[in-house]
């Protein structure tokens, strides 16, 4: 490579950080190679290949680090914070086996920058699909229910918004909405052609009524940890099949209502015709696997208004999306979509 490794790839760095996580014994990593490098949106990706010397039978082979994008430090973004806190704060505490292992996870507020030592998985696992096609039908039922695994595991936990994340204020929903109407307010003068008049009118009563529709994340009830970007590449699956399934890139993960990772899996990025196929029957093995993990008192009828008060509250994201500079290619298609959905789904009558 021709630019130099951060210092979280040094042989000391990682031999400290396997020793903590009690993998490495008495030997220390010796070389570090890379097998791979790309750049992301928001972050950097590297491989990693680690020769030891001494005791390191169980230390791992290959490592994968994550670093914030060099070109996005200073840009607001702050890529990497809220994903340490979720490998400090969640992944430790969730039962094995539904997020890849963290060895070190450190968030430097000062430069504001980030690193991540995760578990490789590139030998065992890989996405379902090459983005944007979408996964097989199975292959979406095997992701939906890893989800609602991993959500059942912090279903109305005790910790939430104590330990694990926070609870939003009336005043910091409030600062939201002035935000959101800012933003609204760029996107319709750069993008008047995709903000007509009668589209700027939806989001005109979703700012007038975000008060009274926050009614329902102020019960604290039936919430989890939801991962705020769960489209269906956000997630690993066995090459061998079988239910496996790793989900990573926690970047934006807040306590919240679940359904708001299912509504940006299919009603932001699905078509109507898909939509109309598979969003019940996904739905349904989302609750009927929430049932088997426990979760008890939210029915489904429940799950079914929170899905469309969240798919509501989605025709946000192609907003911040575009004020944040992501790509159009991205946005755009969001938007189209997550307008269609509303329509389809009625969700104009909640605000009423």
């Amino acid at each position: 490579m021709s630019e130099a490794l951060p210092s979280a790839a040094s042989a000391e760095h990682l031999t400290q950080a396997l020793r903590r996580s009690g993998v490495l014994g008495d030997g220390h990593v010796a070389e570090v190679s890379v097998e791979s490098a790309r750049n992301t949106i928001l972050s950097r990706i590297f491989r990693l290949r680690l020769r030891y010397e001494g005791d390191a039978s169980s230390a791992p082979v290959t490592l994968i680090l994550k670093t914030e994008n060099p070109n996005r430090v200073g840009s607001g973004w702050n890529a990497g914070k809220q994903e340490v806190a979720f490998y400090t704060q969640v992944a430790a505490a969730t039962p094995p086996g539904l997020v890849p292992r963290c060895f070190d996870a450190v968030w430097d507020d000062s430069a504001k920058t980030s690193h991540l030592l995760l578990e490789d998985l590139t030998d065992t696992h890989a996405a379902a699909t090459i983005w944007p096609l979408p996964p097989t039908y199975e292959q979406c039922r095997t992701i939906i229910r890893t989800w609602a695994r991993f959500q059942a595991a912090w279903w109305d936990d005790a910790r939430l918004g104590v330990t694990v994340g926070k609870w939003s204020s009336d005043s910091e929903f409030e600062q939201y909405l002035t935000r959101l109407s800012g933003k609204l307010d760029d996107f319709s003068k750069r993008y008047s052609e995709h903000m007509p008049r009668e589209r700027r009118a939806l989001y005109d009563r979703l700012l007038a009524a975000g008060l009274r529709l926050a009614d329902r994340y102020r019960s604290r009830r039936n919430m989890t940890v939801v991962h705020g970007d769960a489209h269906f590449w956000n997630c690993f699956l066995p090459k061998d099949g079988g239910e496996d399934v790793r989900l990573f890139d926690w970047d934006s993960w807040r306590v919240d209502v679940a359904a708001d990772d299912l509504s940006y899996m299919m009603a932001v990025h699905w078509y109507p015709d898909r939509r109309a196929r598979y969003e019940r029957l996904l739905l349904d093995d989302y609750h009927d696997e929430l049932l088997a993990r426990g979760v008890r008192g939210y029915d489904r009828q429940a799950l079914a208004d929170d899905y469309r008060l969240s798919t509501l509250w989605q025709v946000a994201t192609p907003i911040w999306q575009a004020g944040n500079n992501i790509p159009p290619v991205i946005w755009w298609n969001n938007l189209e979509r997550i307008l269609l959905a509303v329509d389809d789904l009625g969700c104009r009558d909640l605000l009423d």
